[in-house]
């Protein structure tokens, strides 16, 4: 068994910067995100598309892409698109990591993301404070949606994507992602 090197949250913010190279914090150990395969990027950029549409018009917060966020005190995660509700938008630093979790995290599952990985994401998204976390599957042509209640359930591509209290009249087609 190997030993993780692990390290803090001042180290990681010294990391160089790398063209193409996305970092995030597993509670203390580092992650190298590899550059998106083109369904991951075009089913990414459809799902962001759809929530900004959404979102922008109705001043309703920000919709954002690889955005970094800091859940605790060592880690750090990047998901591929989130929602930051207008409230807590107007206390941002622009400048800075944003501390705590997006109302809503949304993952899109990679031929390099393991179950493990994406479940402990999952719950480290909801534990920092996400009210709720989607997790797209483009080969399953599915997403799981995990609450903080506890409730988890699966929408397929024939089925309409809500979040009624996050989102109120939001509806995302899921066909339309997949495609």
């Amino acid at each position: 068994m190997g030993t993780k090197t692990l390290m803090t949250i001042e180290q990681f913010d010294q990391l160089p910067e790398k063209e193409g190279i996305l970092y995030e914090l597993n509670e203390g150990e580092l992650v190298t995100i590899p550059a998106p395969v083109l369904r991951h990027d075009l089913v990414r950029q459809n799902i962001w598309n759809a929530l900004q549409k959404f979102v922008e018009p109705r001043a309703l917060g920000w919709a954002t892409i690889r955005i970094g966020y800091q859940l605790g005190p060592d880690t750090v995660r990047i998901p591929d698109v989130s929602f930051v509700p207008e409230a807590r938008v107007r206390a941002l630093d622009l400048d800075s990591r944003i501390q705590g979790a997006p109302a809503l995290a949304i993952e899109v599952v990679s031929p390099t993301d393991s179950a493990q990985e994406l479940r402990q994401k999952v719950k480290q998204y909801l534990a920092a404070g996400s009210r709720a976390v989607w997790v797209f599957h483009p080969k399953l042509r599915e997403v799981e949606v995990s609450r903080t209640d506890g409730t988890t359930f699966i929408r397929r591509e024939y089925e309409p994507l809500e979040e009624p209290e996050l989102l109120p009249g939001f509806s995302l087609d899921l066909k339309a992602v997949f495609e």
